[in-house]
């Protein structure tokens, strides 16, 4: 994978999380929303949508892709520091990377986000985000926590 590519993955990846925030769905639910095809657009355009705001962009995509609100709060209840969504993409993209096979991002993108690990990363108020990535991606594999 070149590089722009995955920078392309990580600006996604911390799109989703972005939306799922302000939108209250779990990330899986965003991915699905995008589907597929919804993620190798966003992929494409990630390159121009990167210059803008996630504020504009999240807005855009949720509009495009009708996201509804959900009521998975991760944020307002959080008792620790909240890590950013950057922070949270770039633990994605890596996952991604060291899980697909070439040319199968996008299918482990979507699969990865509507894990059961996804929603542990997603409970701030666990230490799950620090954990190693190699960690969290054996347990991906596992299905749940080892």
């Amino acid at each position: 994978m070149a590089d722009s590519e995955k920078n392309d993955l990580f600006y996604v990846c911390s799109l989703i999380e972005y939306i799922a925030r302000v939108t209250k769905n779990k990330r899986g639910v965003v991915a699905n929303c995008l589907g597929h095809d919804g993620v190798e657009k966003e992929l494409k355009d990630a390159g121009v949508n990167h210059c803008l705001s996630f504020e504009q962009v999240g807005e855009e995509v949720v509009e495009r892709y009708n996201i509804p609100q959900g009521d998975f709060e991760t944020v307002e209840n959080c008792k620790y520091s909240v890590p950013s969504y950057t922070d949270i993409g770039r633990l994605y993209s890596i996952m991604i990377m060291d899980c697909a096979k070439p040319g199968e991002e996008t299918d482990m993108l979507i699969r990865i986000f509507s894990s059961v690990i996804s929603d542990y990363i997603s409970n701030f108020n666990s230490d799950c985000y620090y954990q190693n990535p190699s960690y969290l991606e054996e347990s991906f594999k596992a299905g749940e926590l080892l």
